[in-house]
């Protein structure tokens, strides 16, 4: 059914100010009306006027102003400047996201913005060259992932790691899981999959880009009250909060003692919350309930000699441990 143009005119007028106009861009009546002719929509500058004053009634704030230039403006969008450039950044910063694809996301998230700040954002935009890797499956794996947890099932999918071939760093074969999904999670510019592998009775973390041929299926989920300490919702930033780099680990209680500059590094990682024991004008000391893993050994070992732990013993050992390795590994390249 073709719709009378005259009908179309405040769709058209209002999507000429999303489009065209910002407070620093605005309008004139007669430069509104010249547009609209440009889409077959003949148009008076009053009854332009009008057309504003309605869209205002619905809500939608169409400002006027007298500088840089008299004209209109569209004053309230969904997202302001700034927000579009954060969700942007955030496109461009994630890893995970193809090339692609990213560039198909920052043309729809530039829309978001007037015609006039969406070309000022493009030396931003075309400067990057962060990496990225090459998983075009990625967004229908997320889905799936979110169709599983949703619907209480689990998923299968094939999972892949890079093998050095030759001189080549390459994809292997592939391994076939079955998992439990509890969370999609986003941690060290990756996104993962929390969620329990049938065989074990513990909570794995999947990296999506390394997923692929993700499908649904209808064998029900694991309750994650089986495999976690959760038990009416999997807490997602508690496990974050206690996951170091994402490896697995078991649930302890460790005990670091610290120089006072790490005081914002580990309120970082920890929070706010933290159970302080002791403090001086040198060192304070901390307890937390972490997954004890290899990603935490190597977290504490970061920082050098800032970091020591106090307690349990099992982790004071096996930090020990990879320091000697380390040691013994520079001697042997100093010798």
């Amino acid at each position: 059914m073709r719709v009378a143009k005259g009908k179309l005119k405040l769709l058209y007028l209002l999507d000429i100010l999303r489009k065209h106009t910002d407070e620093e861009h605005p309008l004139s009546s007669r430069e509104l009306c010249t547009l609209l002719g440009q889409r077959g929509i003949e148009a008076e500058r009053k009854s332009v006027y009008r057309d504003i004053a309605v869209l205002n009634e619905c809500g939608l704030e169409i400002g006027s102003t007298r500088f840089p230039k008299p004209g209109y403006f569209l004053l309230k969008r969904d997202f302001e400047l700034p927000e579009v450039r954060l969700l942007i950044d955030a496109v461009l910063a994630a890893p995970f996201i193809t090339r692609k694809k990213t560039d198909g996301l920052v043309e729809k998230l530039k829309s978001l913005a007037s015609l006039p700040q969406s070309q000022g954002l493009e030396p931003q935009i075309f400067a990057d060259q962060r990496v990225k890797f090459d998983n075009e499956e990625i967004y229908y794996s997320i889905d799936a992932v979110h169709t599983a947890i949703s619907a209480g099932k689990k998923v299968r999918f094939r999972y892949y790691h890079r093998v050095i071939r030759g001189c080549r760093a390459e994809w292997n074969e592939g391994r076939e899981f079955t998992v439990s999904p509890y969370a999609l999670l986003w941690a060290n510019d990756k996104y993962y999959v929390a969620g329990n592998y049938e065989k074990y009775d513990t909570v794995g973390n999947y990296r999506i880009d390394r997923m692929k041929h993700v499908s649904v299926t209808d064998l029900p989920m694991r309750p994650f009250s089986e495999v976690s300490d959760y038990t009416e919702r999997f807490d997602a930033a508690d496990y974050l909060k206690k996951s170091f780099y994402m490896y697995r680990g078991e649930p302890q209680e460790i005990e670091l003692c610290c120089t006072n500059d790490m005081l914002e590094a580990v309120l970082d990682k920890f929070g706010a919350d933290v159970d302080f024991v002791y403090q001086d004008e040198d060192q304070f000391t901390f307890r937390a309930p972490v997954y004890a893993s290899d990603g935490l050994v190597e977290w504490i070992l970061q920082y050098g000699g800032r970091v020591r732990v106090l307690r349990p013993d099992s982790l004071y050992e096996k930090t020990a441990e990879k320091i000697r390795a380390l040691c013994s590994a520079y001697r042997i390249r100093q010798g």
